[in-house]
């Protein structure tokens, strides 16, 4: 499923040329999005999650309200090799750390919370890949 992970990883990235500049995000805090799965990249910065519903937009992942688009997130998954055995779990966490900040009403504080949830619950279900398993994919896309 990490390696799974690594094709999700690597094609939702490619949104990120596209969304940088519209998210206002500097190339410090994000070089490239592999490194989103480093121990030592903090998920912290608002103008990240901004870049993730732009990225999240790119590929219809979410609702109006900016939520997961479940059916959508599961066909988009299931599109890479092997992608059913990672969608129902890596939808399941997302929506899980969806819930524990429903409260934050704007989107880019909200969404960064969820995607640092979202990593620290991936790394315990073993489903988070390595940023090697992430650069071994990275041209097919």
């Amino acid at each position: 499923t990490a390696e799974v992970m690594s094709h999700v990883t690597a094609h939702f990235g490619k949104a990120l040329e596209e969304c940088r500049e519209e998210s206002g995000l500097s190339p410090d805090i994000l070089n490239e999005f592999k490194h989103f799965w480093s121990e030592d990249f903090e998920v912290v910065h608002r103008e990240l999650g901004c870049a993730i519903i732009c990225m999240s937009n790119k590929f219809s992942l979410l609702k109006d309200d900016t939520r997961i688009h479940h059916l959508n997130m599961d066909d988009y998954i299931k599109s890479f090799p092997n992608g059913e055995v990672l969608a129902a779990k890596m939808i399941e966490l997302i929506h899980n750390c969806e819930k524990q900040y429903d409260t934050i009403t704007e989107d880019c504080d909200r969404v960064v919370k969820v995607a640092a949830c979202f990593k620290v619950d991936a790394k315990k279900e073993g489903i988070a890949p390595e940023v090697a398993m992430i650069e071994a994919v990275i041209e097919k896309y």
